[in-house]
């Protein structure tokens, strides 16, 4: 994708302003992530996955009844038509997790009258029920695809915490309940970046909401944007030992290629996320009886910002899918789910950004986004191709 700004051609829209938002702001020269005017460190510490996301769909934080009749609507949604359970029986079990996903997404829509019914209120039903409704069919294909009967989920349990319960078929402790429930937080919203516009852009045509939801979550799956941490993982599997970090740095470095978990496009600093992250993978990784995973993070992010440092003379900077990978592998969460639980999470920015692309200023919104493209010719040269018929070519 490319545009013009002052005459020069900029790749990926980098640095392009599209639209205006008041959902959230990353200021990456500060390392400040901001959900509508809170910290994303005061949201995780003190806040669940609930409040954040009533806060990202109705701009406040809730009060006890506002919350409670919150949770009492998310709750009411966390099951999925039994023709679903039925459809993703006949799913192989070797499909990728993301393409269910994005499937299960796409089949909701046939079962809600809302996707009928323009109107505000009617998208806001539906993004509850979406939030609800990603951690189900993640938990559910998880158990389907291992020969298992999906779980219902528990009233008592908070999302982070009945996701697990849903996943695994046993109640988290509460401090791994509380874990997850964090890393919920911290990946809920993050600005313009590419999932989030895939939904804006699909928003701006007036499709329904599972539509856009749905092209988000195609968006994430790709290994540039939502699998980091699947690669964080992969990396850390392949090192196999501590001991061997130092070695693997200066041979990927060497080779010219990435040490997955390092350097972000916007961050100039550490990820604010980053640094909740880590201590919890290495307080998860004891609660599971092996720190390795967590050990060996901490002693090759040291050994790759040296190493970085001294080979191109500049820092690189830890981001979010560097820790959220050992904290997750503790958790007992496969690695191929890694993306799908982003998902769980995003899900609640990428409904926001819905809600405020079709209903920023309260009445519908009929901008439709028409970006330019530069058109740089074909086989004939400069000018237009002469048409040869079939039997001549």
């Amino acid at each position: 994708m490319t545009t013009e700004t002052s005459g020069i051609k900029n790749t990926g829209l980098r640095g392009v302003t599209v639209a205006s938002t008041k959902i959230s702001d990353v200021q990456g020269d500060a390392g400040k992530l901001i959900y509508r005017g809170y910290l994303v460190q005061a949201l995780a510490e003190n806040a669940s996955f609930e409040e954040v996301a009533y806060l990202l769909l109705k701009e406040k934080l809730p009060t006890a009844k506002e919350l409670a009749e919150f949770k009492a609507q998310l709750s009411s949604e966390r099951f999925l038509p039994e023709a679903m359970i039925t459809a993703l029986r006949t799913i192989p079990a070797n499909a990728l997790p993301m393409d269910v996903l994005q499937a299960g997404i796409s089949m909701l829509a046939a079962f809600d009258a809302d996707t009928r019914n323009f109107s505000r209120d009617a998208c806001v039903r539906m993004a509850v029920r979406l939030i609800a409704k990603v951690a189900v069919i993640v938990a559910a294909w998880h158990r389907i695809r291992n020969g298992k009967v999906p779980i219902t989920a528990l009233n008592e349990l908070g999302h982070g915490a009945n996701f697990m319960y849903m996943l695994t078929g046993e109640k988290p402790k509460p401090e791994v309940g509380r874990f997850m429930d964090k890393a919920l937080v911290l990946h809920a919203e993050h600005s313009f970046n590419a999932s989030t516009f895939a939904a804006r852009e699909v928003a701006s045509t007036r499709a329904h909401i599972y539509a856009a939801t749905s092209a988000a979550v195609g968006s994430l799956s790709g290994e540039l944007h939502g699998s980091a941490n699947v690669r964080v993982m992969e990396m850390l599997l392949k090192i196999g030992d501590s001991s061997r970090v130092e070695a693997y740095v200066k041979q990927e470095l060497e080779a010219g290629r990435k040490l997955m978990g390092l350097g972000h496009a916007v961050y100039k600093t550490d990820d604010p996320r980053s640094f909740i992250l880590a201590p919890m993978a290495q307080k998860m990784g004891e609660l599971a009886g092996e720190t390795k995973w967590y050990d060996m993070a901490k002693r090759l992010e040291v050994a790759g910002k040296e190493a970085f440092r001294g080979k191109k003379g500049r820092e690189i900077y830890v981001n979010v899918d560097f820790y959220s990978a050992p904290l997750y592998y503790a958790m007992g969460i496969p690695v191929d789910l890694f993306s799908s639980v982003f998902a769980v999470s995003r899900v609640a920015g990428w409904v926001s950004h819905v809600l405020e692309e079709q209903f920023a200023d309260a009445a519908p919104k009929a901008m439709l986004y028409r970006p330019e493209s530069e058109y740089i010719g074909n086989y004939c040269g400069p000018a237009e191709c002469e048409f040869i018929p079939q039997a001549e070519r």
